[in-house]
């Protein structure tokens, strides 16, 4: 019995300890005046890194930024996600990095760190779910909107405690990989649009901000994952969900740019960026961050604005964000006429030749395009994602970050 007593405190005092180290080791120390920039990602597996080795070490990342650079607990407990809180407390205590991804929200946070006063804090945290269609990621589904927004609460209310200003500028939006492959039947674009309305609602209840919430969308590129994708078809059904994303980011103030995922390394080409692609899309969520931030001008990415027919040909006028327009062969494999098509009711791609006119793309076709389908980046080699065989285009701008232009299929003359 003296034993067992014996080997019950000596247990205490290890589990004691333990707590205690970890609680003094991942604290946050910081005082004073301090402003909490809260820019959580929400979304499936890519918002979550799934496959993405994680090249950021998470010590060097508070000491390098001063500690600025934050959880939803406002410590430095990173890399413990679940969407069970419970097995976060778990993974948290035991320090459980085995499912621990390189985030976009990486290198976000240290674009912000950097750019930003040394008074401001950058919070960042997932959530969501892998192999997650759009809505189960609603607040009517009852399971991870909750979870998301209670960490955000969460965060709010550890600000407040410390007497600090605190509100959430953006969400980085990273799904739709299960609405492309699985042909889920949401209205995609009315479904996001929903989801956007409900977390300003319920954010803005929270943290008693007047400024909105604005989206900032990545877009997916895994056409050629859905079983039925065929590029000249005329109704590709595959793509209204790409196409929804440049419609919300060219109409809705809300919704800004940061890039698709096609000028990406994919692990073993299928379905998850790697950890530098997480890297890549983390540095153009910071970039419409800032200027979101700073009360800017739209980030509205590389995206077109209009389409028109000229005789056999067909001009797309581009938002270009640094001209010029650039066709780039090296960071993307090249593909026919460089990632355009554009196809006739009958199933026919007519396109012959492209050129580039300053901002505008000019589409040379074999006969008239009136009605048709103009595509860019609807391609690629079955069951494959990626700058080298996936759905892909070779069309970027001439900015450091390149703003590769967004896939999209629009009907000529609309």
């Amino acid at each position: 019995m003296k034993r067992l007593f014996i080997l019950f405190a000596v247990c205490c005092i290890i589990i004691i300890s333990i707590l205690t180290y970890q609680y003094f080791r991942d604290r946050n120390t910081l005082s004073g005046h301090r402003v909490v920039l809260c820019i959580p990602v929400y979304g499936q597996s890519l918002a979550l890194g799934e496959e993405a080795v994680r090249i950021t070490d998470f010590d060097s990342l508070k000491i390098k930024y001063d500690g600025r650079i934050v959880n939803e607990n406002l410590n430095y407990q990173f890399g413990c996600y679940s969407d069970r809180l419970w097995k976060r407390i778990i993974k948290r205590f035991l320090h459980d990095h085995r499912r621990s991804f390189e985030l976009s929200l990486y290198s976000m946070a240290e674009v912000l760190a950097t750019e930003l006063g040394k008074d401001t804090i950058i919070c960042i945290f997932p959530g969501g779910l892998g192999e997650t269609a759009i809505y189960k990621l609603t607040k009517e589904y009852n399971y991870l909107y909750p979870i998301f927004m209670s960490d955000i609460q969460n965060a709010y209310k550890e600000a407040q405690n410390r007497g600090w200003e605190f509100y959430v500028p953006a969400i980085c939006w990273m799904q739709s990989e299960s609405d492309i492959i699985d042909y889920e039947e949401s209205d995609y674009k009315k479904t996001l649009k929903h989801i956007c309305t409900d977390i300003n609602r319920d954010i803005k209840s929270i943290t008693h901000q007047k400024e909105d919430v604005h989206f900032v969308c990545y877009q997916s590129n895994v056409l050629t994952l859905a079983e039925k994708f065929n590029d000249t078809r005329y109704d590709c059904i595959e793509t209204r969900v790409s196409q929804a994303i440049v419609d919300l980011i060219k109409d809705d103030t809300l919704f800004w740019a940061s890039g698709p995922t096609y000028s990406c390394n994919f692990v073993n080409d299928r379905l998850h960026i790697d950890a530098i692609g997480q890297q890549q899309i983390g540095r153009l969520e910071a970039n419409s961050a800032l200027n979101i931030i700073r009360k800017g001008s739209k980030t509205y990415g590389l995206i077109p604005k209009s389409i028109s027919v000229e005789g056999n040909d067909v001009i797309i006028q581009m938002n270009v964000p640094q001209p010029p327009l650039v066709i780039d062969t090296i960071t993307v494999k090249s593909i026919d006429h460089y990632g355009f098509s554009v196809i006739t009711k009958e199933n026919k791609n007519i396109i012959k030749d492209i050129s580039i006119e300053d901002s505008n793309i000019r589409l040379h076709c074999t006969q008239s395009p009136d009605s048709c389908k103009v595509r860019y980046a609807v391609n690629g080699e079955k069951r494959k994602s990626g700058n080298k065989f996936g759905p892909r285009g070779n069309l970027r701008d001439s900015h450091p970050l390149q703003h590769w232009c967004y896939q999209f299929d629009m009907l000529c003359n609309p």
